[in-house]
């Protein structure tokens, strides 16, 4: 059997890290602050925020870099990548996943396409969602590399147990696969607005109204600009 002193484990090698929020908080600008050079598949081509951005590459399928993921069928093309990313990963430090719920919403779509009617979902395509995507994760997650992830935001009705129902922040994915991809992940924070100044920062700390954690470090709030500059004692 093989051991690791937990002296000697490396909390920031192959950190897993997931932000979600609203549309156009700044989850892809986010990927300007990585350090060394980067990797993007960007699941709903919103990329073009990081033009000009230093030591970032774009996942692109055609020649002139136009598109960065076949949207018309995800299923197909995320197997196409995860086979690609292989033969280049280690020219690269991180790898990022821009937008794993938009993808969500393209695997439905592309499996309604294929349902009786043409258009709306079938009872077994949400429990093949479960079995597919755990295994998407999985091939992920293996790689390597740090990884960071992205997700829009969504709400959800929380019972606590004094019988309140209070609204809980959570990236926006379906629960059954939800709580293994947080769990596998090290720091997961949510995008939030100061309203008196209008500057954006991340919740690192978990609350019953706000899903989020950090286990590389005890910063429970970061500026934005500040997520990746992991402080170890």
């Amino acid at each position: 059997m093989k051991i690791t002193k937990a002296t000697n484990i490396e909390l920031t090698k192959n950190w897993r890290v997931l932000v979600y929020g609203k549309a156009g908080l700044g989850k892809t600008s986010l990927i300007r602050y990585l350090k060394g050079k980067t990797i993007v598949l960007s699941l709903d081509n919103s990329h073009k925020v990081l033009q000009n951005a230093p030591n970032v590459d774009v996942r692109t399928i055609d020649d002139e870099g136009r598109i960065s993921f076949d949207r018309e069928h995800p299923s197909e093309d995320i197997t196409l990548f995860l086979r690609e990313v292989d033969e280049v990963i280690d020219q690269y430090d991180n790898l990022v996943i821009d937008n794993i719920s938009s993808f969500e919403s393209d695997w439905f779509i592309e499996q309604g396409r294929s349902s009786k009617n043409g258009i709306s979902n079938e009872i077994q395509h949400y429990n093949q969602w479960t079995n597919y995507f755990l295994r998407v994760l999985s091939a992920i997650y293996s790689k390597p590399i740090n990884i960071y992830i992205t997700a829009w935001e969504e709400t959800r009705d929380l019972s606590l147990e004094t019988g309140q129902i209070i609204t809980q922040y959570v990236p926006e994915i379906r629960s059954k696969v939800l709580n293994k991809l947080l769990g596998l992940t090290d720091v997961v924070g949510r995008i939030i607005v100061n309203p008196k100044t209008d500057e954006r920062g991340l919740i690192l700390e978990g609350s019953e109204g706000t899903y989020a954690k950090n286990r590389l470090d005890n910063r429970k709030a970061c500026k934005m600009e500040e997520l990746f500059e992991f402080t170890v004692t």
